[in-house]
C-alpha cells in the first residue's frame, strides 16, 4: 500500500543496523549524518557492542571476531548520540518489526516476495522463536524512546524506527537487475556449478564489496571500511564482518532516503518494509 507523506524534514543523524535475528550473532552498525546538502560517516562498527566503545574511544579492532549480543536499545542510542553530537533522527533496522509479536508470515513479507521474488529477493519468514521477542523488545524499547514504528498506512514524520531489507536496497543502490551474490554464508551456492576453491569465492565476494561501498560513497562521504586484498584472506568467516557493516551502512542509506520522501512502505498498519522508490524500476540489465 501506497500513501502520500508529508513533505519531508530532512533529518540529522540516522542510525542503521543489520540486527542478526538471534543473540549469538553480531549485528553490524553504521551512524551518518547529514551536513547541509552532504551526507557523511560518523561511526562504522561490526558489533552492538564495538559501536558503543567507539562511543567511549576504543577503535574497531577489524581483525578480531567480534561477539553477538542482544541489543541495548538505551546503550546504543546514547552512544549515537555522543558520536554525532545529538539525538539519532531515524533508525533503519533490518529485522522482522510489527506493532504486535510477531508469530507467522507477515503482509509486508508477502507483499516484498510478491514484487522482488522474480529478482532473487524474496524474504525469510519471521516465527515467534526468530526473532522472536528480540523484535518485540527493540519495537517497545525504541517506542518508550519517543522512536515509532513507520507502518504502510502511517503519515510518517521524520521521527520513528523503519524496517528495511538491504537485498532490495541493493537493487537500486548497484542499479542491478537480480540479487547480489554478496552474502558469505551462501557463496557456496551463489557459484555451486563451478565448484569454486574457497580463495576464489573470497575473492569475488571482495568484488560484491567493492562495488556496493563504491556505490554507497557516491551517497555517504568518509566511509572507514577497510577492504583487504583476496590474498591477505584466509578464511571466508573473517569477511562477516565486512558483510554486516556494509549492510549496516545500507540501512542507513535506505534511512536517508526515507527522510526525503524517496521510500515506499510494503505491508499494512502492522508491519512496513520499506525499499527504495528506486528499486522499483527496472535494473540496468533489464530488458524494459
Amino acid at each position: 500500500m501506497r500513501i502520500e507523506r508529508p513533505t519531508p524534514v530532512a533529518g540529522g543523524l540516522v542510525l542503521g543496523i543489520d540486527a542478526a535475528w538471534t543473540a549469538h550473532q553480531p549485528s553490524g552498525v553504521a551512524l551518518v549524518q547529514q551536513r547541509g546538502d552532504a551526507w557523511s560517516c560518523v561511526a562504522l562498527a561490526p558489533s552492538y557492542q564495538s559501536f558503543i566503545d567507539l562511543a567511549h574511544g576504543t577503535p574497531v579492532d577489524w581483525a578480531a571476531r567480534p561477539q553477538g549480543s542482544r541489543p541495548e536499545i538505551d546503550a546504543l542510542l546514547d552512544a549515537a548520540e555522543r558520536l554525532g553530537g545529538g539525538p539519532v533522527d531515524l533508525i533503519a533496522f533490518d529485522m522482522p518489526l510489527s506493532a504486535e509479536p510477531i508469530a507467522q508470515r507477515r503482509a509486508a513479507d508477502r507483499e516484498v516476495s510478491r514484487l522482488f521474488g522474480n529478482r532473487g529477493c524474496a524474504v525469510h519468514s519471521p516465527t515467534a522463536q526468530r526473532p522472536g521477542a528480540i523484535a518485540d523488545r527493540i519495537r517497545e524499547e525504541l517506542q518508550s524512546r519517543g522512536y515509532p514504528l513507520h507502518t504502510a498506512t502511517d503519515c510518517a514524520g521524520p521521527r520513528g524506527v523503519i524496517e528495511v531489507y538491504p537485498h532490495v536496497a541493493l537493487l537500486a543502490l548497484l542499479q542491478r537487475d537480480y540479487r547480489v551474490p554478496y552474502k558469505v554464508s551462501r557463496s557456496l551456492q551463489y557459484w555451486k556449478a563451478e565448484q569454486l576453491p574457497v580463495s576464489e569465492r573470497i575473492r569475488r565476494l571482495l568484488v560484491e564489496f567493492r562495488q556496493i561501498r563504491t556505490a554507497l560513497n557516491q551517497h555517504i562521504g568518509a566511509i572507514a571500511l577497510p577492504l583487504p586484498e583476496p590474498e591477505q584472506v584466509s578464511a571466508l568467516a573473517a569477511l562477516k564482518p565486512l558483510e554486516d557493516s556494509l549492510d549496516g551502512l545500507v540501512c542507513a542509506w535506505v534511512g536517508m532516503e526515507h527522510l526525503q520522501g524517496r521510500t515506499r512502505g510494503l505491508g499494512d498498519s502492522l508491519a512496513a518494509i520499506w525499499c527504495p522508490e528506486q528499486a522499483f524500476r527496472p535494473g540496468k540489465d533489464s530488458p524494459g
